[in-house]
């Protein structure tokens, strides 16, 4: 989003809608349920493993390893859903909540500069290609191919850096706290957050900081596309929208009306002008927030901006 988009954003009149973590259709709140939903279920299991005397290394072996990402592709071939699930699944406390106040952090704003719909195709792409990176370690670097069959990936933390490193790079100058001095640039959060992230992987080796990078190279590319005209979140909203209404009756369809062309000679066009309104207002900057400034149409953008025009005036 260039300078002049933010300063149309801003000149909205009256108030801008904002995410917040219980509003409907939230993404963020999608990606906070889903890991909460996930660590409950597995700490439940848990549990009633340990009243049957069983042992924490049976609840890995019996239950964890369909959740988690094996090294091996063999292992991967038996449960390919794997490379979903280990995103959203977490058996570490601190770490699991570490993960979500990243996601957040970085979620939110990424959320109030390209809209609802891109954060959890990110999120997705990121925990996949944290996973692709974690398994061609174990067959690319020689050291690691012994521990193959017995290393497995679990956790948020590839999908939460793809989040990050979108966000940072969507736009790089963002700033935070803004009310310390001119506040803080966005790319000294991403900075700090890598430093942490890799600190606490630096004892679980280089098979790990491959996924995490992997992760953020995803998105690092998804902007890089999305600035190329290519949205990949595209086919994965129609995917999600046409499994969610795959059972809800279709609205019959209304007749069409002839249309009658008259010949006007050389007057020109006839040209409604729509009437101010808090609620067509108010319809636009929910669009901005679930798509974005760049997906209004040049009407929708000249409407905004002659309703902040007349709002000055007043």
């Amino acid at each position: 989003m260039g300078e002049s988009d933010r300063r149309h954003i801003n000149e909205q009149p009256k108030r801008r809608s904002r995410f917040t973590l219980g509003m409907d259709g939230n993404a963020l709140t999608t990606l906070f349920a889903i890991n909460v939903l996930f660590f409950l279920v597995l700490m439940v299991i848990k549990v009633g493993m340990y009243v049957g005397a069983k042992t924490e290394a049976d609840f890995y072996l019996q239950i964890v390893q369909w959740f988690e990402v094996p090294a091996s592709l063999t292992k991967l071939s038996e449960r390919p859903w794997t490379l979903l699930t280990s995103m959203f699944t977490d058996t570490s406390v601190m770490r699991g909540i570490s993960n979500m106040i990243w996601l957040w952090g970085f979620g939110y704003i990424l959320q109030q500069m390209a809209g609802n719909d891109k954060l959890i195709p990110i999120y997705i792409y990121g925990g996949i290609a944290g996973a692709l990176f974690f398994i061609a370690a174990y067959y690319i670097i020689p050291p690691l191919s012994a521990y193959r069959d017995t290393a497995n990936l679990l956790g948020a933390n590839a999908a939460v850096m793809a989040v990050a490193m979108a966000t940072t790079v969507l736009e790089p100058n963002f700033r935070i706290f803004t009310q310390i001095r001119n506040g803080i640039p966005i790319w000294v959060l991403l900075a700090l957050y890598i430093l942490i992230d890799f600190a606490g992987i630096a004892t679980e080796g280089a098979a790990f900081s491959l996924a995490h990078l992997g992760g953020a190279l995803a998105g690092f590319l998804f902007v890089v596309f999305l600035r190329n005209g290519k949205d990949g979140s595209i086919w994965m909203n129609k995917f999600y929208n046409t499994i969610s209404t795959i059972f809800t009756p279709k609205e019959p369809q209304q007749n069409k009306k002839d249309t009658v062309f008259y010949n006007t000679g050389n007057r020109e066009p006839y040209t409604k002008k729509q009437n101010i309104t808090q609620q067509r207002v108010d319809e636009i900057l929910d669009k901005i927030n679930q798509k974005g400034y760049n997906f209004l149409t040049d009407e929708e953008k000249a409407f905004l901006k002659k309703a902040a025009d007349d709002d000055a005036l007043k």
